[in-house]
């Protein structure tokens, strides 16, 4: 592995911690944009055996050959292992063999609640936002959920508008109780620091990324901010990782680096 390097936006620096999140051989469900290069950078470098499954009917054990603008691009078709319906793929979820998925969302809570629906009163929201798609399935089905956000504090809100996809609920047993198969989220993935979650599933702040601290973390957190009794500085990116990121978004359509 390369010295660190230098010069990397805090999206990079999200998409690299976010891709150490999967291992070898696991099956991915891979949602759009971030997750998306989070999960090539991941089979890359370090997980080279895992799988890839695409909401809109794909499963891939390749990448595709470049940037994908969205999950059905001709590009995420060519090469693919297996072209077929949603409903599969979802079934696949569904049937257990899903180890983890990768997912975004506009507003999150301290219990790893996602709103990808409205912001604001359901009777009249001041925002409405594209909707879940898939994501509430990977959210309860999926072995575990790694969440990725830009971290503001306007999407780090104590409880979310609108639970698209489910955390941990209110804490404690809430998936139990709601007979929710899959583990719930395992990481949230920030802009400015890595958080996990307690056995109560309320998350803890377990990093902060090299540019950030733990106050400016806090001062961008809509709740009381828990710290890990080990806190401490996430790894920054390696060259290889900001490398792979940057072949295949070579203007920064996704991470903004050059706008």
């Amino acid at each position: 592995m390369s010295p660190p390097a230098q010069d990397y936006s805090p999206m990079e620096q999200m998409i690299v911690a976010a891709s150490r999140e999967i291992a070898d051989g696991e099956v991915v469900f891979v949602g759009m944009r971030m997750p998306m290069l989070a999960f090539m950078v991941a089979k890359r470098l370090h997980a080279p055996r895992a799988v890839a499954y695409f909401e809109c009917g794909l499963l891939r054990e390749t990448l595709p050959a470049k940037l994908l603008y969205t999950l059905a691009d001709p590009a995420a078709f060519a090469g693919a292992g297996w072209a077929t319906q949603t409903t599969y793929v979802l079934g696949q979820l569904a049937a257990g063999r899903v180890d983890v998925a990768l997912v975004g969302g506009a507003q999150v809570d301290r219990f790893g609640n996602i709103n990808t629906t409205y912001i604001g009163d359901s009777r009249q929201p001041t925002v409405r936002l594209p909707g879940g798609g898939g994501a509430s399935d990977f959210a309860s089905l999926a072995g575990r959920l790694i969440l990725m956000m830009p971290h503001e504090r306007r999407r780090f809100v104590p409880r979310v508008d609108y639970i698209t996809s489910p955390g941990y609920g209110d804490g404690n047993s809430w998936r139990e109780r709601m007979r929710l198969p899959g583990g719930g989220p395992s990481a949230l993935v920030t802009t400015l620091g890595l958080f996990r979650f307690n056995e109560s599933g309320e998350a803890y702040l377990a990093s902060y990324h090299p540019h950030a601290s733990a106050e400016q973390i806090a001062a961008e957190t809509g709740w009381p901010l828990a710290l890990a009794p080990d806190l401490g500085v996430t790894p920054p990116p390696t060259r290889e990782e900001l490398s792979i990121i940057r072949e295949y978004d070579p203007v920064g359509f996704w991470t903004g680096r050059d706008r």
